[in-house]
C-alpha cells in the first residue's frame, strides 16, 4: 500500500509541477493571457507542498521524484502536445521508473 500512495502522490506531484510551468510557457511563447501565471504560482505552491508529505528524507524523496516525472511528462508530451512518444522515449520513462522504484522502495538499514 505504501509503494501505490507513494506513485500516487508523485503523480499528482508531477501534475501539479507540469501545469505550473505549462501556463508560463502558454504566456511566453504562445502570447495567452499574463494572468495564467496566477494558477501557475498556486500549482507550483502545490507542487512543493506535496513533495513535503513523502516520509522519507528529501533528498531521496526529489531523487526518486524526478524518474515519475519524466513518466508523466512523457504522458503530457502525448495527452496535451499531441506528440506521440518514440520507443526511446518510452525505454527513458522506464528507465528513470526504475529508478526511482529502486530509490523509494529498496530495503534499508535504518
Amino acid at each position: 500500500m505504501f509503494e501505490l500512495k507513494t506513485i500516487a502522490l508523485f503523480i499528482i506531484t508531477a501534475i501539479a509541477e507540469i501545469v505550473g510551468c505549462y501556463l508560463p510557457y502558454l504566456w511566453l511563447k504562445q502570447d495567452k493571457s499574463v494572468l495564467l501565471l496566477i494558477p501557475a504560482s498556486a500549482s507550483l505552491a502545490l507542487f512543493a507542498w506535496l513533495l513535503s508529505l513523502h516520509p522519507e528524507a528529501a533528498g531521496r524523496v526529489y531523487a526518486a521524484y524526478g524518474g515519475v516525472y519524466i513518466f508523466v511528462a512523457m504522458l503530457w508530451l502525448w495527452g496535451v502536445d499531441g506528440v506521440k512518444p518514440t520507443m526511446w522515449d518510452i525505454v527513458g520513462a522506464s528507465v528513470a521508473l526504475i529508478g526511482m522504484a529502486i530509490i523509494m522502495f529498496a530495503p534499508r538499514n535504518t
